[in-house]
């Protein structure tokens, strides 16, 4: 196809303009949506709503005091920032704690090695776990592998993350991570080592949610940083046995209850129906969770705090959700679905911010047809921000999973994670990795996406996952 255009492109711009008489904003709407993006290149608030939640709560994994921290640090900045409505909606489950992580090459040489704990792994059992390590380079080839293979030996995988601007390279490794120990259990091992799901060369090793099965033995899991898995494939190659020895704390704690945090911008028309914008507020414990979802929760309230400052109310409500404990199983947004599932034609729409604060390039959809005249016009206000068009199959945003799932219309707004995972999970997540300039151009384009989502006469569809998937 020589035009350049692709087949989404075509089918994009046939939809804009098969419905020229169709629904569309005002003059005065899109006036109001370029005002804020202006206003928001210019300067917003999530600057220091961020440097103030990595200052003044820091890490705040789920269950934790820094957690706790975080639900009134929240509560207080949605208030502050002179939100209509600000309240919240608790969310229980499990708690965990990593405690101590040690260890090293005993033979054929002795070297220590920089782990941590995957998420939820079971520690030793009060003492190091030594064993002989048996490699694999991806976890197809473990469970491809013959039973027994690893009997009483410690599972090593190897695979390597893969740098990429929309963060593709992730779901090829991530599975080692999730999935991992109980692979490595079935075949019989004591323990498991990954490299860890990240793109830097840094010796800080990236932590992130693993996952047991009823009736597979229970084995510690922890990652290794890429400088230490790439020591350990060198090892490897000299064809000597190579001994390790691991030392992990990790525990399940008692059950705990946290709060999906919530602030409103109330409607002025229709107060009942809601956009719903946000990101998790918990983080791991290794950093101070700035660009995962510090970042996040600056961009979405900073977008709706500007809303709120305008002379007039939007048409319908923007609500900001800070999710709890995303980080271990997406169990803030779960708890949201299930609260709310009686109103699911009150939720408008919505899209969630939570993959750092690079530059947003990408905007996509998942509404019904009729409504891409929409669509298209709020692209037309974002392209100056250097934003173009991607498809009406948006997915983004992993709390709001849940409400996808039961129909409601979803946007994403990609960001450029190009270099995200080299911090992601680590304790290089903090506050340096953010550019202040881009954050400022995430919250001009959440503004000018929240406004007009609020404005738009008609609905953008439910049921959409169904016919979508």
């Amino acid at each position: 196809m020589k035009s350049g255009l692709s087949f989404l492109g075509i089918l994009f711009l046939a939809a804009s303009t098969s419905y020229a008489s169709d629904p569309a904003y005002t003059p005065e709407d899109l006036a109001t949506a370029k005002q804020l993006r202006e206003q928001a290149l210019a300067g917003s608030p999530a600057w220091d709503i961020v440097e103030s939640l990595t200052t003044e709560v820091g890490p705040r994994m789920a269950g934790t005091a820094g957690d706790a921290a975080a639900v009134v640090w929240a509560e207080a900045k949605l208030q502050e920032l002179g939100f209509d409505k600000v309240w919240k909606e608790p969310v229980t489950f499990k708690s965990w704690s990593r405690g101590h992580e040690r260890a090293e090459v005993v033979s054929p040489y002795p070297q220590p090695l920089a782990i941590t704990a995957l998420g939820l792994s079971v520690g030793t059992g009060g003492k190091p776990l030594e064993a002989e390590i048996v490699a694999f380079k991806s976890l197809e080839d473990l469970e491809a592998a013959p039973a027994g293979i690893a009997r009483g030996k410690i599972v090593f995988i190897s695979k390597r993350m893969t740098r990429h601007r929309d963060g593709a390279g992730y779901g090829p490794v991530v599975g080692a991570r999730s999935k991992g120990a109980v692979e490595a259990a079935r075949k019989g091992a004591l323990g498991l080592l990954i490299r860890s799901v990240g793109t830097d060369s840094n010796r800080t090793p990236h932590t992130g949610m693993m996952r047991y099965e009823d009736g597979v033995k229970r084995i510690p899991a922890a990652a290794l940083s890429n400088p230490d898995a790439d020591l350990l494939e060198n090892m490897l190659k000299r064809q000597k046995p190579v001994r390790v020895r691991m030392d992990l704390g990790g525990r399940e704690e008692a059950e705990y209850t946290s709060y999906n945090v919530i602030g409103e911008i109330t409607g002025a028309e229709l107060p009942d129906e809601y956009v719903l914008i946000g990101g998790h507020l918990d983080s791991w414990d290794l950093g101070t969770g700035a660009i995962d979802d510090g970042a996040g929760i600056a961009i979405t309230t900073a977008a709706a705090a500007m809303i709120g400052q305008l002379p007039e109310r939007p048409k319908r409500s923007i609500r900001v959700v800070m999710f709890a404990n995303e980080e271990q199983g997406l169990v803030g947004g779960k708890a949201y679905a299930e609260a709310h599932k009686d109103e699911l034609d009150r939720m408008h729409t919505g899209a969630e911010s939570d993959f750092g604060a690079g530059r947003i390039w990408k905007f996509s959809s998942r509404v019904r047809e009729e409504a891409l005249p929409l669509v298209s016009q709020m692209v037309e206000v974002l392209a100056p921000l250097g934003i173009r068009y991607g498809d009406n199959k948006a997915a983004n945003g992993p709390d709001l999973i849940p409400v996808r799932k039961l129909g409601v219309s979803i946007f994403a707004l990609h960001q450029d994670g190009t270099d995200y995972f080299d911090y992601h999970h680590t304790p290089n997540d903090t506050l340096d990795k953010i550019d202040p300039e881009d954050l400022n151009q995430n919250v001009a384009a959440y503004a000018v996406f929240a406004w007009l989502a609020a404005q738009a006469p008609i609905d953008f569809g439910q049921d959409l996952a169904q016919e979508q998937e």
